[in-house]
């Protein structure tokens, strides 16, 4: 087992129970002070100055590692450079902040450079994005919008048991959590006898997504092997997805979604790295009919990785609307990155790969509102007598995620944006 995945260990930084950030975790961001923008990672409730240990020489014994990778406004150089730099760096990280170690921990001064509360930081976005992808891997939900919008006995579509269905999205207009979004206007056609009309969308929906994010690059016209895949994976993040259902739903036809889905997606602001994620890797559904050769995994490639959707009206206490697992998910990210790439289509560092919206078998863990209320037609009642079809002006929407096994808990923060009203 990895040290760094060991249950029993703790920080002498103090971290409190449930937290999302132990020891164990050590995810990456960037994070903006006073001081400037660099990168960074995260104990309990202090941000680790990742720049400062590097000025500092603790970082010294590295070799490869830059100061230009963590004096930055993106993790892209860092996490591009070979797998074994970011695990040392992972390494020496638990090695510095492990309970018994005082090489740091009496140092004041040292400490004071490198440690700040999360209350005094500014989280950006992680990575620079180039690129965008946004799959529908989740048989539950793909079932579910099947039924409502096509032949409830044939939900499916004859390609989606075959292959990891995608779309391409756009990467600019996605920001980090606490960003607001305003409710987008656009073209919506009331029903089928009425000319559409140009408005605020009254459909305005979430979509409880968790994105990867890619460390290495492929060449144009060179495919990605399966069994090569989680070399270019590098961590995971909360996403939300936010989609205009009605806009969506007169515009996608014959080329799949656009102005309802690309006015605002948010992620959390951490990096959960893949080696902190390890403990908790299961096997996934079983493919039938069995997959073609080029998407045949083995072993287990899901994540058993709780999911919670809040909803909180203004000036109200937040209200749980949904508890999914990404283990439900169909298609596992190996085979999302080995089919966009099988046609030779290049992967670039920091690209976004976004799992679609994840639905369990019950209810309660429906992703989206969509199904959550069947398509506004069995509404959320909310603790103080209000009900949601799908969300209003001023809601805040906010994701969360944690993995739990043996007593280790790895948190991924919170996804959160308000809905601000249509400009």
């Amino acid at each position: 087992m990895d040290k760094t995945n060991d249950a029993s260990a703790f920080s002498w930084i103090d971290v409190p129970e449930d937290n999302d950030f132990p020891i164990q975790n050590l995810p990456y961001g960037i994070i903006t002070t006073h001081s400037g923008t660099r990168a960074a990672s995260r104990i309990g409730d202090y941000v680790l100055d990742l720049l400062a240990l590097y000025d500092l020489n603790y970082f010294s014994a590295i070799k490869g590692l830059e100061r230009e990778m963590f004096n930055t406004k993106s993790l892209n150089r860092f996490i591009a450079c070979e797998k074994s730099i970011t695990q040392a760096v992972r390494w020496r990280l638990f090695e510095l902040f492990e309970h018994s170690n005082t090489e740091l921990s009496l140092n004041t001064g040292h400490r004071e450079r490198i440690l700040i509360p999360v209350k005094e930081v500014e989280m950006l976005l992680p990575v620079e994005i180039g690129d965008y992808t946004d799959f529908y891997s989740s048989i539950e939900h793909a079932t579910n919008v099947g039924k409502m919008f096509r032949d409830p006995d044939n939900a499916l579509l004859p390609n989606w048991r075959h292959l990891p269905v995608g779309y391409h999205g756009r990467s600019s207009s996605i920001m980090v959590s606490g960003t607001n979004i305003h409710r987008p206007n656009g073209q919506i056609k009331p029903n089928e006898k009425e000319n559409p009309v140009y408005g605020p969308t009254r459909l305005l929906d979430f979509e409880l997504e968790i994105a990867f994010v890619t460390r290495k690059e492929n060449k144009l016209g060179e495919a990605i092997p399966i069994d090569e895949t989680d070399d270019y994976i590098f961590g995971l993040v909360l996403f939300n997805d936010l989609s205009a259902r009605d806009i969506q739903k007169w515009e996608y036809v014959p080329l799949g979604p656009f102005l309802g889905k690309n006015f605002g997606s948010v992620i959390s602001p951490w990096i959960i790295t893949m080696d902190a994620l390890e403990p908790f890797k299961i096997m996934g559904p079983v493919k039938d009919p069995e997959v073609l050769p080029y998407l045949q995994t083995k072993g287990p490639k899901n994540y058993d990785i709780n999911l919670e959707v809040f909803i909180q009206p203004e000036n109200k206490e937040a209200f749980r609307v949904c508890l999914s697992n990404f283990r439900y998910m169909y298609w596992n990210m190996n085979q999302q990155l080995a089919h966009q790439t099988v046609n030779g289509c290049n992967v670039r560092v920091g690209d976004l790969y976004a799992s679609g919206t994840i639905s369990g078998p019950s209810p309660d863990s429906f992703g989206s509102m969509l199904e959550l209320s069947w398509q506004g037609t069995k509404p959320l009642i909310f603790p103080d007598g209000t009900e949601r079809k799908f969300i209003h002006d001023a809601d805040t929407v906010i994701m969360k995620a944690h993995s739990r096994k043996e007593g280790l808990r790895i948190g991924f923060g919170k996804c959160i944006t308000k809905i601000l009203p249509a400009k």
